[in-house]
């Protein structure tokens, strides 16, 4: 089972781990993203291309699939506007065992944040706002599953 969803609407991790554990596999993972508020910010602003957004995000679940013996994968990735606090993306694995899941789970996270299209401008509570650059940490992260 592959679920790749992108989406405005928050969603509910315990709700998308109980859809994992429902598989029957003995291990499942997660990572859930939540938007910081450093320097201010008081909105994050997601925008995508809704075809080449999703068909990026299946690319990255077909390749965890391929890497790993996976169960399922769930990749959830909001849009719009995010105030601090608010959950952003969810990553979930669900495997026969913990290693399997825990790795995909890194990679699918690693990969997301430097494969995935989207485009992120923060705007501050001093009337300011930027586009979100490309960070090296995260090519770093996403390169060592090359």
């Amino acid at each position: 089972m592959i679920s790749v969803r992108v989406q405005s609407e928050p969603f509910d991790p315990g709700v998308e781990l109980a859809a994992l554990e429902g598989l029957g596999g003995g291990g499942i993972a997660s990572f859930t993203g939540v938007v910081r508020g450093d320097g201010g910010l008081v909105e994050l602003l997601l925008e995508h291309h809704p075809g080449m957004t999703v068909s990026a995000m299946e690319a990255i679940a077909a390749e965890a699939a391929g890497r790993w013996p996976l169960l399922g994968i769930t990749l959830i990735h909001r849009i719009g506007g995010l105030a601090p606090g608010e959950r952003i993306v969810f990553v979930g694995t669900a495997s026969r065992h913990r290693a399997a899941a825990l790795e995909a789970c890194a990679f699918l996270i690693d990969w997301l944040k430097t494969a995935a299209p989207f485009w992120k401008r923060e705007r501050f509570a001093d009337g300011g706002s930027r586009w979100v650059e490309a960070r090296a940490e995260d090519d770093e992260a996403a390169a060592r599953w090359r």
